[in-house]
Parts: structure tokens; sequence; C-alpha cells
């Protein structure tokens, strides 16, 4: 029966052995039980048990915790998350005990100190570099379960993972006014990434239409009904302590057209048709327009009658119009979204409109003498009534006053003689239209004409000369022609011809090539000899030629070289490394002089850029270093004799690694390190030297001195037992040179000496063959712990000591006496 009840329930089955198995009982439920025994004759009495049975399934320590993991490691901390595991042992847990190794002990150490339920623990407090094991238990009211399996083996350093970045939209992203829409995506980092939305590189704001959401490894923007202000280029940045990731979408929110920007503008009217046109809406709602919606109507009748709806231009013609009728445009912008609103036109009456006529174009002036010209024109626009006369003027180039040079009527001719001018002034000519509404704006100026007969041949050029020669060229020079024939001389014509023969030939094929009065004849033939002549042209042709009087022998004439430095080329140039090195001078000797550049005594560098003109020379290197300094020579040298030049360049650059880098004196939280001044000091004086220290199981260098002018240093505050390297760099105006390290770590620790001698020593027994010792341990261990004590014995009256053994203890027995 049920412990609250009295009634007893019979069990459904008779037994004949001494034990019986009970089912159909509740959970959590306690019971009596009885028995009777039965014979043949009868039921014997009931014999019942004397306390209630709670019933429930037995109960064990629980298994053990799975899914140990480590979801966090920093240089002082590890965070640890595990699941229940499978089976409580029959009661819940009551706890968790999570346990930690360090890599190299034995025994695991508790580190939760409290009753903890929850499945993760952050285990602070630890010391960077170390390697710890950890694992879990669970425990019930019976006890602790068996532990987890452990981790792997965990370094206790900040984790560093630069950021990632997965979006889920694209680089361009469509959306209708009114509707919603999302950025989305999935980032992660360590450290944990800071997210940052941007939209044209303004940070965005939430509010009641915009929301962001970040959570450890998603992001979302979302925008509630959308307005056109949406559209725009969105950025997130992703970022933490080791970089950072952007993801880009341009958002387009798209709507219906502004309407059209007014006024209308009437820009032709007549009695049957008018031409109107506006501007483009303000806003073309995010999609192109596609086309305008045109409609008219009487302004005394309420009906909009359609112009057209396929034109894409700011401009339409109104046609079909009733002369004398007001007119209103009204005008819609269409895109891919909708229809604008309308812009609507004042009233407008169709009626037809005259003006006085265009400007003609620039006229043309033809037929020039010294006192007449001939000016054509083009016929303009009449404004909508004929022409009717033309009006021509002229003005001096330099005046501000036109004249006006017809007195009858000019018509339908386009053209007209100007006389009157004055020999050699310069003109200008323009040409007005009339009508009978009016006189028209005149054209624009002619280009400006002098009045003088038309250009002769030029007179031939004056006293030709040879001026120089070498030994394939002559230099020519002459006077211009004393009469130009009325025209600009554009150049000359210079021929050549060997004495002997009866073909001139041509030294240059057209005279704008040559517009001075000198020329170098090229390519002749050393030691021939040759007679020359010039000719002047203008646009009328050739003038007669001009002959140099007498033949000349092609040969050189020998000048010394002669050099002429430019500030360049003083004693020393100082160049800081990475600029331009330039170094020229001017050049003078005939014939002109080979010309070599060396750099102590041997060839330049491949990189430098060595020019050679004629009247000169220049090195130039690009992007100097320290090597290319030194001293520079040019030598000039042709038959007439040579010349050299030297210049000492220093570039300027960072020193180079100090030398002989040592570390002495070395304890337990100090030690004293040396080096030498860089054979290379940069061309600058060395300014300071920056010294540095790494733990060996660190990858930062720390600075521990940037200022040092010395070349020692004593590096203080070592932890004991902990192996460092070091390295030094210097620093002048420049920067700061490469490094020099140590080729090995030291391990900062106090030296060790040999203990001192063990005290009281004394026998305590003494046999026929043996000795007992006794002593006490030494004032000093000299650094480090005691090994052992050598015992050595010498007979009474010898001079050697026999050893014994080394015993660790503070006694011994000597044997074998």
């Amino acid at each position: 029966r049920e412990s609250d009840h009295r009634a007893w329930t019979p069990v459904t089955y008779t037994v004949t052995r001494q034990n019986a198995t009970i089912q159909g009982l509740i959970q959590g439920k306690a019971y009596f039980f009885r028995i009777a025994a039965e014979n043949i004759i009868g039921m014997g009495p009931f014999t019942e048990t004397t306390k209630e049975i709670l019933i429930r399934d037995p109960i064990t320590v629980p298994d053990r915790p799975e899914d140990l993991e480590v979801k966090a490691v920093t240089k002082n901390s590890v965070t640890l998350t595990w699941n229940p595991p499978k089976y409580n042992g029959g009661s819940d847990i009551t706890m968790y005990v999570l346990e930690s190794r360090l890599i190299g002990k034995d025994k695991f150490h508790k580190v939760t100190k409290e009753k903890m339920l929850d499945r993760k623990f952050t285990v602070e407090g630890l010391k960077e570099g170390d390697t710890y094991e950890y694992r879990v238990s669970a425990c019930n009211i019976v006890g602790q379960g068996k532990p987890s399996f452990c981790t792997k083996p965990i370094t206790c350093k900040d984790e560093i993972a630069p950021p990632t970045l997965d979006l889920d939209f694209r680089d361009k992203l469509i959306v209708r006014v009114g509707e919603a829409f999302s950025l989305t995506g999935r980032y992660s980092g360590k450290p944990a990434p800071k997210v940052t939305w941007l939209k044209d590189d303004i940070v965005v704001k939430e509010d009641d239409r915009i929301k962001i959401k970040t959570t450890p490894t998603t992001l979302c923007l979302g925008v509630l009904k959308s307005v056109r202000e949406d559209t725009g280029k969105y950025c997130v940045t992703v970022e933490n302590s080791t970089g950072s990731r952007k993801g880009f979408c341009q958002v387009n929110v798209v709507d219906r057209p502004s309407p059209p920007v007014g006024p209308v503008i009437f820009d032709e009217v007549f009695k049957d048709h008018m031409v109107v046109s506006w501007k483009p809406p303000l806003d073309d709602g995010g999609s192109e327009i596609t086309n305008y919606i045109i409609e008219k109507k009487d302004a005394h009748k309420d009906l909009w009658m359609p112009v057209t709806s396929a034109t894409v231009k700011t401009t339409c013609k109104i046609p079909k119009l009733l002369e004398g009728r007001d007119y209103q445009i009204r005008i819609y912008a269409e895109n891919l979204y909708g229809i604008s609103d309308p812009l609507i036109s004042d009233e407008m009456k169709a009626k037809d409109r005259f003006r006085v006529p265009d400007a003609p174009e620039q006229p043309i002036i033809k037929d020039v003498t010294k006192d007449s010209a001939v000016v054509v024109w083009n016929k303009p626009y009449d404004g909508g009534k004929p022409i009717t006369n033309y009006i021509v003027e002229k003005k001096e180039t330099m005046a501000t006053r036109w004249v006006k040079v017809t007195k009858d009527p000019i018509f339908p001719s386009t053209k007209f003689k100007v006389p009157d001018l004055l020999e050699g002034c310069q003109y200008e000519f323009r040409v007005s239209a009339e009508n009978e509404i009016g006189v028209g704006d005149p054209s624009p100026p002619s280009k400006p004409i002098f009045a003088r007969d038309p250009i002769a041949k030029p007179s031939p050029p004056v006293n030709p000369e040879a001026v120089d020669k070498t030994k394939n060229s002559v230099d020519l020079s002459w006077q211009p022609p004393r009469h130009d024939g009325n025209g600009k001389i554009i150049g000359y014509l210079i021929e050549y011809q060997k004495v002997g023969d009866e073909e001139w030939k041509q030294a240059n094929l057209t005279a704008d090539s040559c517009p001075e009065t000198n020329y170098k004849v090229t390519g002749l033939t050393e030691g021939l000899t040759y007679k020359f002549r010039v000719k002047a042209v203008n646009a009328a042709g050739e003038s007669d030629p001009a002959h140099v009087p007498d033949p000349v022998e092609v040969k050189d004439r020998l000048e010394p070289p002669e050099l002429i430095l430019d500030a360049n080329m003083a004693r020393e140039q100082h160049v800081k490394a990475g600029d331009t090195l330039r170094l020229s001078a001017v050049i003078k000797g005939v014939p002109f002089p080979k010309v070599t550049w060396k750099k102590e005594d041997h060839e330049v560098s491949p990189k430098a850029d060595i020019e050679v003109t004629g009247v000169g020379s220049k090195l130039e290197i690009r992007n100097t270093v320290h090597e290319d300094g030194g001293m520079y020579s040019l030598t000039v040298e042709n038959p007439a004799g040579s010349k050299t030049v030297s210049v000492k360049v220093v570039v300027l650059d960072k020193p180079g690694p100090p030398r002989n880098l040592n570390i002495s004196d070395v304890r337990s939280d100090s030690c004293y390190i040396t080096w030498m001044e860089p054979e290379d000091d940069g061309g600058s004086v060395i300014t300071n030297y920056v010294v540095e220290r790494k733990d060996v199981a660190s990858a930062q260098w720390v600075a521990i001195s940037s200022s040092s002018k010395k070349r020692s240093h004593m590096a203080k505050y070592l932890m004991e037992g902990t192996q460092y390297l070091f390295r030094v760099a210097a620093e002048n105006q420049y920067g700061r040179g490469p490094y020099v390290e140590t080729l090995k770590p030291i391990k900062a620790i106090d030296p060790l000496h040999p203990p001192g001698p063990p005290k009281n020593l004394h026998h305590v027994d003494v046999d026929k063959t043996e000795v007992s010792l006794v002593w006490n341990r030494p004032d000093r261990d000299g650094g480090a712990e005691i090994t052992g004590y050598l015992v050595e014995y010498q007979e009474d009256g010898a001079d050697e000591w026999t050893k014994f053994q080394t015993v660790p203890m503070l006694d011994c027995v000597v044997t074998g006496l």
C-alpha cells in the first residue's frame, strides 16, 4: 500500500520462492509491503515492512562531463566551457570541480573555490608563457564522479586573429520608397572587432527607422519605410588591433521623379506652333528619366490634349495651334517607377513674333592692296522679315572706334570692296544685317590684315661667310636681304657644291628649318673643298642665291678642351640618401672632346645616367645610397689636349650596425652591455644609441635605453632565471641604423663559486681499522646547493692526501686504515 493510504492492494501473481519483484510502482512514491505464507489448509498471518520504502533508481556518482572546450585564451586567463554528463548518477548535479595541471608537474590542482553549477569558467591570474592542462568533474549527493578528458596543453598568451567579414549583400541594392531593407553579414576576429556602419563616410545613427544589431558573430543594419534620403554608399568596418575589413553597398532608394523645373520658357512663338523648353527635375527618383509627357490646353477650356509622350529632350514643339488663342502647357517627367507631378506654364498667345536679323559669321578678307580690300560674308537668319541691307564697318587694329564704309544699300550681294585704306596700316572689318524691324548685331571682327600690295620675291641675303669648320661640317652666317618683297621671310635655303662638280646639293630641304641667319652644314667629307650659297624665301618664292666668296676646305679647327663647372661640381657635394645626385659642366673644345666620368679611377655605377650634349655633360644618380659616395672625376680630351676635374660626393645616410656587442657581469637582476661605434657613421655624427632586450619566450623587443651617448649600458631589473637577448642600434640625424644582436641568450643568475670549508671536523669513534668522523656545514655554499663532501686521509708523516669517497651527509666512517 502507499504510505499515505490505509488500503492494501494485492499483487496480482503468486510466488513460490522467497523473493518477488513488484512492478507498476510510481517513482517518487513511498510504499509499505507485507507477505503471508499459504498452504493447502489456508493462508497464514502477514509480516509487514517496518519502514516505508521510497521508489527511485539506485544512486551512483555522475559520469564524466563532456565536450570540455577552450573558448578564449589571453596572457593571464583561460576561459573553458563543458556539457553535463550523459548520466547524473540518479541525482541532480550539485556542483562542478575544475582542475588544472602545470605542464612539467605531476598533480592536478583545484581552481574552483566555491560551489559552481555554471558550465563556463574563466581561470584568471595565470602567468604569461605557462602551459596548462584542464579537466572537470561533476558532483552529486553521492560524491565526485570521474574527471572529463583533459584539454590539449594551453599556453597563456594573447590570441590574435585579423578580422574576417562575410556579407550577405552585393555591391548594389535597389529599393522602392516605403519598403524596408537590411544589410547583414557575419564577422570574426580576436580580440573582438569593433563594428562601425557608415553612409557616405558619415557614421549611421539609430532612430525610429534605422536599427543596428550586432552580436559576437553577426551584424545587421535595418532600415524601415525607406525614403530617398536613404540612398548612398553604405560601408561596414570591422576593426581590431590586428587590422580591419570593409564591405560596401551602394543602396539606391528609387521613386517616381519630382516635377520638371520651371518656369516653362517659350523659345519661339508663331501663329500655328510654339517651341517650349524647361529644366530636368531636381530629383530623378534614383532612375534615369525615360521620357517627358507634354500636354496643351486652350486657356478657355478644361480639356488637356496630348502633344507627345516620347520626347527625352527638355524642349518640344507644340503644333496645331489656332492663331490668337491663349494656351497653357503641362509637362510630366517619367521614369521606370512612375510619373511625376506636372509643371504647368503661364498662358501664351499663338501669334507670329519677328525680330532683327542675327549677326553674320566672321567675314573673310580677300584681294588686299595698299589702299583697298574685299570683304566677303554669308547671309544670316533674317529674324522672320527679309533682309533689306548690309552695313560694313572698319577700324584700325589698335583703335576702339568703328567707322561705317558703306553709303548706299548693299543687297542681295554678300561682298563689298572697301576703298581709301592707308598703306601699311592694319585693319579689321565687321558686317551687320538690317530688316524692317531694325539693325541686327554685328559679326565678329575679321582677322587683321595690312594694307599693302601683293608680296614679291625677296632680294638675296647679304654677306654670306664661313665662320667655323670641323672635319665634316662648316658653319655659315649671313645678314637678311635688303628687301623682303613685302612679305615675311619664312627662312633660308642653303646649298653646297664640291669644287669641280656642276651639281648643287641642298643642305636643308625646307626654308622653315632655317629661320635664323646661320646654319651648320653637316655630312661633308674631310679634306675636300666646297662652295656654298644661300637663298631667302618668302610667301612669293625664293630669292636669287648669294655665294660665299671663297671655297672652304673641310678639316678640324683645333682648340684645347675647356671645362666651365656648374655649382654642383664644387669640391665637395653632400646629398641625402634617396635623393638624386647631379653633377654637370659646360664643355668647350674643337673638335668636341671625348667625355669620361669615373669614380675612384673606376667606371661609374651602371645606375648612373650620363648625358653628353654638344655643349656639356651631366651625370645623374637617382635614389642614392651610401655606397654611391666617393671621388668622382670628369675628363675631357681631344687631339689638342685634355682636362680633368674632381669632386668629392658624400651620401648622408643612417649609420651602420654597432660592432663587438658584448655581455658581461651577469647577475640575477642585471648585466653589463658594451659595444663599439659603427664602422660607417652615415656621414653624420652618431647622436645616440638604442638598446633593447627580449625574453626568449616572447616575440616582442622592449627598449631599455634610447638616448644613451655612451657605448655601454647597465641592464637592470632582470627576472632571475629568465633568458634574455639584447640588441643595439646607432642613430644619427638621418635615422636609426640596423641592429646588432647577441648571438646567444644569457640567463639572469648570480655567478657560482666553490663552497667554503666544512666546520668543526672531529672524530666520534675510533677502531683499529676505521674512524667515525662528523662535521658542520660551511658558512657559505658558493651560490648553489651543496651536493656532497669529499673525505680524504693522510698518514702521519706523509706528504700526499688520499681520496676516500664523496658523501652527501655530515658524517662518514673511514675504513681500511
